[in-house]
């Protein structure tokens, strides 16, 4: 009969490299491990680990059958903290992550509709980087992601992304700036600007702007790197650069900045929901729905959101 130590000794050999590696990682005896690897042989018929002096590798059947292993041990953990979450707390829970200028907007009606339905929201804020760290780790059953559209953005099939919301990039300048007389700012005309950019280069507001750039023949030039938008308005105000902001980072407004949109090429980011496929929370449908319906109300209050300006 297959078993669950069965998978875990095939992942084991496989992180490891070798029966005696994998008997220290799992604090068995080597023959334990040799015994639990025979086994689980005998039951598909087939060799699946092949040893050699230099250690032990999967063969094509034993790699064949190693995700699905990881899947099953994975979606044990996830039904065993869940379990424990409701039986501690006597409520369901649900792991989710946020991006600061997302989750301002989107999450807060989210989790008072959960919480009246008697779901506990575990929350997780953090940039991309984190919170798709803490997918990746199966920490997060969902996250408030945000990238350029149609990007995976690294995330293997065991994720679906629901988009949820076009988010535009518009132009912040410091008051008085030139380019504030106009309805649309052409990007040629800023390529003599410095700009303040995100923290981490390959953040996807930057790359769609320096991909809007490049086709009009120039890099921008960054002066100031920050995540924290309030940092970055705080800055155009002052006089230190140009930026361009997110929709939803600009909240409210304000009236030491300049806002307008960009003329040509019509750049957003699209905020997502990314979800693991595996998950056993049952309150996850009913967090993508009331998520979806409060995009829907945050698009209508923007109606025609490029034509926004100061």
């Amino acid at each position: 009969m297959l078993e669950l130590r069965h998978l875990y000794v095939l992942r084991a050999i496989a992180r490891e490299g070798s029966l005696a590696g994998a008997a220290r990682s799992l604090h068995h005896s080597q023959p334990t491990v040799t015994h639990h690897l025979a086994t689980l042989e005998r039951h598909f018929g087939t060799e699946l680990v092949r040893r050699g002096p230099r250690g032990a590798q999967l063969t094509d059947t034993g790699s064949a059958l190693l995700p699905h292993a990881e899947a099953v041990i994975e979606r044990l953990r996830l039904a065993e903290r869940e379990v424990r979450d409701l039986a501690e707390q006597g409520t369901r829970t649900l792991h989710v992550g946020a991006f600061p200028t997302a989750g301002a907007l989107l999450l807060p009606p989210v989790v008072k509709a959960l919480r009246a339905g008697g779901v506990n929201v575990s929350l997780t804020e953090g940039e991309l980087p984190v919170l798709l760290e803490g997918l990746r780790a199966r920490e997060l059953h969902a996250a408030l992601v945000f990238s350029q559209p149609g990007d995976r953005l690294d995330l293997d099939g065991d994720f679906d992304l629901h988009p949820l919301l076009q988010d535009p990039l518009l132009l912040a300048l410091p008051p008085g700036h030139p380019c504030a007389e106009l309805e649309r700012v052409p990007l040629g005309a800023l390529r003599e600007e410095e700009w303040i950019g995100a923290a981490d280069p390959a953040d996807p507001c930057d790359r769609l702007l320096a991909w809007a750039c490049a086709r009009r023949g120039f890099e921008p030039a960054h002066s100031l790197r920050t995540d924290d938008y309030a940092m970055v308005l705080g800055f155009v105000a002052a006089g230190a650069g140009v930026a361009v902001v997110p929709r939803l980072a600009l909240g409210a407004g304000r009236s030491d900045i300049e806002v307008r949109p960009l003329e040509g090429d019509v750049l957003v980011r699209e905020i997502s929901a990314a979800v693991l496929r595996t998950t056993a929370a049952p309150a996850l449908h009913d967090f993508l729905r009331a998520l979806t319906v409060q995009a829907q109300q945050i698009d209508e209050r923007w109606g025609q959101p490029v034509d926004v300006a100061n």
